[in-house]
């Protein structure tokens, strides 16, 4: 079918076939799921564009009408009224119940970012939440947190584009400042970190490694004292995000532009009151374009800035050399600050940094950094800040389930909704259809 649409276009034919022409044949199963399928889409507007212009660019141009965009959802059954039930009622007791099946009606918080009960009540719900969950991080990790510090969250699968290693130079810089003057004004921090690595992934086991040893060093230096505490998340699930979710104040969503498909985690934390430090990636593009880019902490490279850099060539050392915070962090960890025992532990976390990181941490590292000085003046308000949360709240519509099933059913599935009951797991079915025909078979 190609050659017949193109004639004499032998690269169009290579790089369109459903076999793999190089060395050994393979099936290329994308391609494969391409042709065989009715509907292909992204789960975030950011991603479906990459889809149809970079990753799968041929076959958008051949059957465009194929392609869609499917922003990914979460359910606020879950996310809000079974986690977070002290905001779930304060939001029914402003706008009434309906918003739990339809989540748009969140938009109607709007008329309250000035009213200031409702600020004071929504800054009170997220303490006590805070309270909470470091009364549960006392009891099973053994460290006494300040309640009233800023959580800032990154909980996610351990994985290199999703960047918890510049998130870990971040915590080793204000480590550093802290360490270099002892007076000066700094905000409160407790950075909590979870997630998994996968089984072989190496490279994740050893920032888990690395975020531990910081860990260790900052949670025990008695010039630090409360300012700064760094918590590992091990196990991390969904019964564990359902307690730190409703707790967090900042939620980290750091990955190098174009390379997240979505996020729902970013989804969780805005819809429970958390603001933003994230890239333009995934859905993080949508909730800026909800909420206001103004109500989010936006900093780094964009999707064309990272292919201008790609065509360039990224050269890590030329970071290291110029910015001495960012020089200072890495040499602690290559001289074994963190791991005296084993001065050479992070050697190929090092290595990776300097000459194989596809995901470009350096290069996002200072405005990352000041970006997060702009989170900490913004904290020291609180009524500044919990005006952007209700902001973020009631911009948090959009990323329902029910709105991301909809979309599937009317414009892929092509099915109509239904009132039909379906009884729950653990009720027994009707007795009717336990009943048996006169030969003895099952109905």
């Amino acid at each position: 079918h190609i050659a017949s649409l193109f004639p004499n276009d032998v690269d169009r034919l290579r790089r369109m076939s459903l076999i793999e022409e190089g060395g050994t044949k393979r099936i290329n199963m994308a391609h494969l799921c391409i042709v065989g399928s009715h509907a292909v889409n992204g789960v975030a507007k950011i991603h479906s564009e990459i889809v149809r212009t970079q990753v799968f660019e041929d076959f958008a141009a051949l059957e465009p009408e194929k392609f869609q965009n499917k922003t990914n959802g979460i359910t606020p059954r879950r996310w809000l009224l079974l986690c977070n039930p002290g905001l779930a009622e304060l939001i029914a007791e402003k706008i009434g119940e309906a918003y739990v099946r339809d989540l748009s009606q969140l938009s109607k918080l709007h008329e309250f970012v000035d009213d200031d009960l409702f600020i004071r009540e929504v800054a009170k719900v997220k303490q006590e939440n805070k309270v909470k969950f470091a009364l549960y991080l006392e009891k099973e990790y053994k460290v006494k947190i300040n309640p009233s510090s800023m959580f800032d969250v990154h909980v996610k699968r351990i994985h290199e584009y999703k960047r918890q290693l510049m998130n870990c130079l971040h915590i080793i810089t204000m480590y550093n400042r802290i360490r270099r003057d002892p007076t000066m004004l700094f905000v409160p921090r407790t950075v909590i970190i979870g997630g998994k690595a996968a089984p072989g992934y190496h490279m994740a086991k050893m920032i888990i490694k690395l975020i531990n040893a910081v860990a260790e060093v900052v949670n025990n230096d008695p010039v630090v004292g409360n300012k700064l505490k760094v918590i590992f998340l091990e196990n991390y699930r969904v019964s564990l995000a359902e307690k730190v979710i409703p707790a967090t104040d900042l939620s980290e969503q750091i990955s190098t532009a174009g390379t997240e498909a979505s996020g729902t985690g970013n989804m969780k934390f805005m819809l429970n009151g958390a603001l933003t430090i994230g890239t333009m990636d995934g859905a993080n593009v949508e909730m800026a374009e909800e909420a206001g880019e103004e109500n989010l902490f936006i900093f780094g490279m964009r999707v064309e800035d990272v292919t201008e850099l790609d065509k360039e060539g990224y050269n890590a050392q030329e970071y290291y050399s110029r910015l001495p915070e960012l020089k200072q962090a890495i040499d602690q960890i290559k001289s074994g600050f963190f791991s005296p025992k084993e001065p050479d532990l992070f050697k190929d976390v090092l290595n990776m940094l300097f000459h194989h990181d596809r995901f470009k941490v350096f290069a996002d590292y200072e405005a990352y950094v000041k970006c997060q000085e702009k989170v900490s003046e913004l904290y020291l308000n609180t009524k500044a800040w919990t005006k952007m949360v209700i902001r973020n709240i009631a911009a948090a519509g959009k990323f329902s389930s029910d709105r991301t099933i909809k979309e599937y059913a009317r414009d892929i599935w092509h099915v109509e909704p239904s009132d039909l009951k379906i009884p729950p797991p653990n009720e027994p079915r009707d007795t009717a259809e336990n009943k048996t025909t006169p030969n003895g078979t099952a109905a």
